[in-house]
């Protein structure tokens, strides 16, 4: 029989869970940092190449959630990994107003520019980067601070570009897709239709030969669109939904919820099929909470 002080009693017992719970996942969790890694070997990749490729998603520089410290903690664990390349997806700044104090660009890029990798360090912009530039939304066109400041720490922006490397197993290109969602809609007196930077044909158009592509690209919807001829397709921006639970992610920011939510992913396309590893990222958006989703540098062994 179901007493009042039952009711009484659970009540409290679930009050007291959704409290450690809620605290676990704002003072906790989002200060971990774990190492999370993949291996896979893409078809038609070159016999013999190997690649260590350390990734870092959606840094969200602010205090105290990502301090500039905490940046450089970041910098000196991936260096630690041994790269041979490492790979930034955008998001440098804060994603949230729940700050204390804003990370500067001055800061947080010379912080990054320590990274260390043997093939070099190469990087993409993330949306709040542009939305983040009143400059660059007024006039509808960039650099943005971040490019400016990434580029002054030494790290190569790629903007619908695409490198190509030789090795002694054979050579590889790396290319970098401009934000898809860069212009905000709101333009403090109207709404227009969402706008990016990507140029995905234009990106494809570089790649001048056979050999196999590895694509930055900070938002994941674009993978539906990527033909088998990419690799590996390189992605952030989700946080992995910032909440997870048993692998469900109730809140994702893409319009594929959560097919792309989240870890490694691989579809079929017309003459074989492309991977794609989705990061869940460093920093917070929205909300600086965590739950099941761990901040992560990922760690990607190819061949």
């Amino acid at each position: 029989m179901i007493t009042r002080r039952g009711l009484l009693r659970s009540a409290l017992r679930g009050a007291v869970l959704t409290g450690i719970a809620g605290g676990y996942a704002s003072a906790v969790e989002p200060f971990r940092l774990r190492v999370q890694a993949y291996r896979l070997r893409p078809p038609d990749w070159p016999e013999g190449l190997r690649l260590r490729i350390a990734a870092l998603a959606d840094i969200h520089a602010c205090e105290p959630w990502m301090s500039v410290n905490r940046v450089r903690h970041v910098v000196e664990r991936t260096n630690a990994l041994r790269p041979d390349l490492t790979v930034l997806l955008g998001d440098y700044v804060g994603g949230h107003r729940y700050v204390t104090d804003w990370v500067h660009s001055r800061d947080w890029a010379p912080a990054l520019g320590d990274l260390n990798a043997r093939m070099g360090v190469y990087a993409v912009m993330g949306n709040h980067d542009w939305w983040e530039d009143r400059t660059a939304q007024r006039d509808e066109t960039g650099p943005t601070f971040g490019h400016r400041a990434l580029a002054a720490a030494g790290i190569t922006v790629l903007e619908n570009d695409a490198i190509r490397f030789k090795t002694a197993e054979g050579p590889f290109w790396l290319a970098g897709l401009g934000d898809q969602l860069a212009f905000h809609p709101w333009r403090g007196d109207r709404w227009q239709p969402w706008r990016g930077m990507d140029d995905l044909p234009g990106t494809l158009a570089k790649i001048t030969d056979e050999s196999p592509t590895i694509l930055l690209a900070h938002e994941p919807d674009i993978f539906p669109q990527i033909p088998a001829r990419i690799a590996l397709t390189l992605a952030g921006h989700t946080h992995g939904g910032q909440v997870r639970l048993a692998g469900y992610s109730p809140v994702v920011p893409s319009r594929f919820k959560n097919r792309y939510a989240y870890g490694h992913v691989r579809e079929p396309r017309p003459g074989g099929h492309t991977d794609m590893i989705v990061s869940g990222g460093l920093g917070c958006s929205i909300m600086p909470v965590r739950f099941g989703v761990p901040p992560e540098i990922v760690l990607i062994e190819l061949g």
